[in-house]
């Protein structure tokens, strides 16, 4: 490609870029991504996106942009959910941040440290978890971002270790 034709072309991505900033980094892959990622670090099957999860995570992060409350669905699926304020968090910051209880989490015990959270990072790497679907919404009046991911079958089976 010529150099005028390739500044042009170049310059054309990147206003197509900017033209819809919620979408660029939270792509299904980037949901499905660092999933794997965090999986296959402990020897666990990749997980697939789910366009039925996406729906069902989608409806349910549109019914929290109005407040962005950090409650769960409560449905029939594993859950993961993420607040941030402000509207730049992405995808990967959501499932990055679920993956750093793994420092939190005892494998022997199948339990966390004392005062911490790890069931974020055991759904991530569930072994029965097979499929994902992901939304992120940018709450009403600077509410920040929602972001839900759903997973099936659902993980955190009390007794059961995630891998």
């Amino acid at each position: 490609m010529e150099a005028p034709k390739l500044a042009i072309f170049l310059g054309l991505a990147m206003v197509a870029a900017m033209a819809n900033p919620s979408q660029a980094q939270n792509s299904a892959q980037d949901y499905v991504s660092p999933h794997n990622a965090a999986r296959a670090a402990v020897g666990v099957g990749a997980v697939s996106w789910s366009t039925k999860l996406q729906s069902y995570a989608e409806s349910y992060a549109n019914q929290r942009i109005g407040d962005c409350k950090l409650q769960h669905s409560g449905g029939p699926y594993g859950e993961n959910i993420f607040w941030g304020s402000g509207s730049s968090w992405k995808a990967a910051d959501a499932v990055n941040l679920w993956v750093s209880e793994k420092n939190d989490y005892n494998y022997g015990s199948n339990s966390c440290a004392a005062g911490k959270q790890c069931g974020h990072y055991t759904q991530v790497v569930w072994r029965a978890s097979t499929s994902i679907g992901c939304a992120r919404v940018v709450c009403n009046n600077n509410g920040g971002v929602f972001i839900i991911c759903s997973y099936e079958p659902a993980g955190n089976v009390v007794g059961q270790k995630p891998y």
